[in-house]
């Protein structure tokens, strides 16, 4: 398919070059660093030679949510934004943005997606995961955006009416004990998307959408997991009559269906694609690479081929990115 748009699609800076460094073998790690610095020369060639007409690009992981010092958080948000603008100024009709944001200042991080937004043109934002902060447990204590102090965060977000995107990040040493001895479970094999779906449902569960109906959020990897265990999210011992124990107001398969979209980013298999078309519906579910992480062509080799009929591929390819970012 041509025309196809991507939208997670990760940078680097300098500053945050070495956030990556532990995902690949030391082998490979001079690959990926030109992968992740660059934007107008390998990536605009893949782009060209599989179908992708534009990319939306973010910064790479956890970055900015792992400066426990809010003020250099601030700092290096604003200026891998600064730099992301200047890239996708060279070239706006193939890169657009999402803002990279210091979550450990909610009032900074919608003050920075406004500027993003409203004077650099980016398309919404993208976080990695949960936040630490010095002041706030001497940055050891995760910091998750069902808590009350973002809030009014999350009204910006909805005033700006700008999709959120909920990006991976590994849990903190102390919440990672179920992986010792099994290293090789952390990251995109299993601890990315535990810790991914855990933070999407406590948005859910926390009356968040109850408070903004408007909000949408993405998610990448095929939903992490979630699309495959909604279901009985929301129906565990049924049988018992009981009050639920959170704030939400509706079921947890309504959000998921309203207030969420997912992506293929990292995730290439067309049985977990069509479970996600039939739980969450063509209309919700965009085409991604995951690039430099994962490969363009095995993601696009892939969707292009992929049983599915050519009004959703269609949909998935480029119409529901198109619409949900106002591209067109």
């Amino acid at each position: 398919m041509q025309g196809k748009i991507a939208l997670e699609e990760h940078f680097a800076i300098p500053d945050t070059l070495q956030d990556s460094a532990g995902f690949v073998p030391g082998a490979y790690w001079d690959e990926l660093q030109h992968r992740l610095l660059d934007i107008h020369d390998t990536r605009l060639k893949l782009m060209d030679a599989h179908g992708i007409d534009l990319m939306i690009l973010s910064l790479n992981a956890p970055a900015v949510q792992a400066i426990t010092d809010r003020e250099t958080a601030i700092d290096i948000a604003r200026r891998a934004n600064d730099t992301l603008a200047e890239e996708c100024a060279r070239r706006p009709d193939r890169f657009r943005a999402f803002a990279a944001l210091p979550m450990q200042d909610p009032d900074a991080a919608a003050r920075e997606l406004d500027r993003c937004v409203k004077e650099l043109g980016f398309v919404g934002a993208l976080v990695n995961g949960f936040s630490q902060d010095s002041l706030q447990g001497d940055g050891e204590t995760p910091l998750y955006y069902d808590l009350p102090q973002y809030r009014p965060f999350w009204g910006e977000v909805a005033k700006l009416d700008v999709p959120f995107y909920l990006h991976p990040r590994n849990p903190l040493p102390q919440d990672a004990r179920i992986y010792e001895g099994h290293p090789w479970l952390l990251g995109p094999t299993w601890a990315f998307a535990q810790e991914t779906a855990v933070h999407a449902l406590r948005l859910m569960g926390s009356g968040l959408f109850d408070e903004h109906p408007s909000l949408q959020i993405v998610l990448g990897h095929m939903g992490e997991g979630i699309p495959y265990m909604i279901w009985r999210i929301d129906h565990r011992n049924a049988w018992v009559k009981l009050p639920p124990k959170h704030p939400a107001k509706r079921k947890f398969a309504d959000y998921f269906n309203e207030n969420f979209h997912i992506t293929t980013s990292g995730n290439f298999r067309t049985q977990t694609l069509i479970d996600a078309i039939l739980e969450l519906g063509a209309d919700r579910i965009m085409f991604s690479t995951d690039w430099p992480f994962e490969n363009v062509d095995h993601a696009a080799d892939w969707f292009d081929a992929a049983s599915v009929s050519e009004a959703d591929r269609i949909k998935i390819g480029r119409t529901n990115a198109s619409r949900l970012f106002k591209l067109e």
